[in-house]
């Protein structure tokens, strides 16, 4: 069965895409009746507090209809903001060079949290390469549990 993000991916991402904005990623934190779907959304000119009221009218009316999520929950729509999410490659591909940080859905050697920034995508391999003050480490993409730029003041 398919994770409830990858279902409203393939539900929302056309509609969004027609509105003019593109959708950056999807996150759901289940939580009985304090569960929360946020949607970001962006574009080349930013979003601002309009956009996103107008996207979650959208999509509030599809989820009416459509209902994929069962039970109660809050919808967030939301620009990805200075510290942006990446969600798949193709934001690892986009952001290479970009400082990130990056929780693992287990530790590796012990370890869940990572910084650095991204040395290379291995299509082949499914792996990221953070390049660390301690050098280079290869990841499984398929095992990170979340990465967000990290951006320096």
């Amino acid at each position: 069965m398919a994770r409830v993000t990858d279902k409203i991916t393939h539900l929302i991402e056309p509609v969004i895409k027609d509105m003019g904005y593109e959708l950056v990623g999807i996150e759901y934190v289940a939580s009985g009746k304090h569960s929360i779907l946020r949607v970001f959304i962006d574009t080349d000119k930013g979003v601002g507090v309009n956009d996103c009221e107008k996207v979650s009218r959208q999509l509030s009316s599809i989820f009416d209809v459509e209902e994929p999520i069962s039970g109660q929950y809050a919808l967030e729509v939301s620009s990805p903001g200075i510290e942006r999410p990446l969600f798949h490659k193709g934001h690892y591909q986009r952001f290479l060079g970009a400082d990130v940080k990056l929780r693992m859905v287990r530790p590796i050697d012990g370890q869940r949290n990572f910084f650095g920034s991204i040395g290379r995508i291995s299509e082949v391999d499914n792996t990221i390469e953070l390049v660390g003050e301690l050098g280079p480490v290869i990841l499984d993409i398929d095992l990170i549990e979340k990465v967000n730029l990290v951006v320096d003041f």
